[in-house]
């Protein structure tokens, strides 16, 4: 672009070229960042490319708005802390998900500056080689988690449902559930460690049931805390609903985002189990309880 051209620049896609350009040196820091975090692989290399890409792109930009930018530095942090927490091929799919406005952007501006066209080539592309080179371990052992974190919640929404209209004594039914859940847990984690060593998957067996009663364990200490906060039974039951609702909800999202599975149909059907067995337990206690008049005071 020219000296006129630049000049000639309106005001709405020097703003459209300014945003472009910023994003281009945040993702710059996001991919290098992570690549330096990683010890030397394929994947560092993968992510090393994709950092330069990034930088050559922001230097395109910078060459249209003659305006150097800073990356946004919260937002470099949110996706790095990500990334930590939850791995970094669920960090940077979450990341490439924020990039639609984006490719919409590159198609407007192709007609004006071809260059935009090969950058959101080259962005599409970007995603592709991560989704086919990087291998985290904790995608490989999803199934064992989803195992745990359905039979937790299937299992002891259940229980504790049935404990709260049959004993309606929160502390016993907080230690009744935690007995519970901790036997089901260990019993879930030999379990999978048999099923693992036994089939044909190339998982690791004690890894696999780690995932699984790590999951188990970690969803009944969620599920049993409203009955050591609260009182009153019933809103023990709703705040373990509650719960159960907000489990369901991040780990599906986890799942659609890591494994680029539907949220929808995955986060009814899961609620609807759990919620479906929860009432049906609630109605067998009061029903044991009638039948066997018990009171526990």
């Amino acid at each position: 672009m020219n000296t006129t051209d630049h000049e000639s620049m309106t005001s709405d896609t020097r703003g459209i070229l300014m945003r472009m350009q910023q994003n281009e040196i945040t993702e710059h820091h996001i991919y290098r960042m992570l690549s330096e975090s990683l010890p030397p692989s394929a994947n560092r290399d993968v992510l090393k490319r994709i950092s330069d890409d990034e930088l050559s792109h922001y230097t395109y930009w910078k060459g249209l708005t003659r305006t150097e930018l800073k990356p946004q530095r919260l937002k470099v942090l949110f996706y790095i802390l990500v990334s930590r927490l939850f791995g970094i091929t669920f960090g940077i799919k979450l990341m490439e998900r924020g990039e639609t406005l984006a490719q919409t952007a590159y198609t407007t501006l192709s007609s004006t500056f071809p260059e935009a066209g090969k950058i959101a080539r080259e962005e599409e592309a970007h995603e592709q080689k991560l989704i086919e080179l990087f291998d985290e371990e904790r995608l490989q052992y999803i199934g064992s988690m989803v195992l745990g974190l359905n039979d937790a919640l299937v299992e002891l929404t259940g229980t504790l449902a049935g404990l709260t209209f049959a004993l309606q004594n929160t502390r016993l039914i907080a230690m009744a559930g935690l007995i519970t859940g901790i036997a089901a847990a260990l019993s879930m984690a030999s379990s999978e460690y048999l099923s693992t060593k036994t089939g044909e998957e190339s998982q690791n067996p004690l890894k696999a049931s780690l995932y699984t009663g790590t999951m188990y364990i970690l969803t009944v200490a969620f599920l049993i805390t409203p009955y050591f906060l609260f009182s009153h039974v019933l809103l023990c039951l709703t705040g373990t609903l509650v719960v159960v609702i907000c489990i369901i909800a991040l780990f599906t999202f986890y799942l659609s985002v890591a494994k680029d599975l539907p949220f929808k149909k995955r986060f009814l059907e899961m609620a609807g189990i759990s919620l479906g067995v929860a009432l049906f337990t609630f109605f067998i206690g009061y029903l044991i309880r009638s039948v066997l008049h018990v009171d526990v005071d």
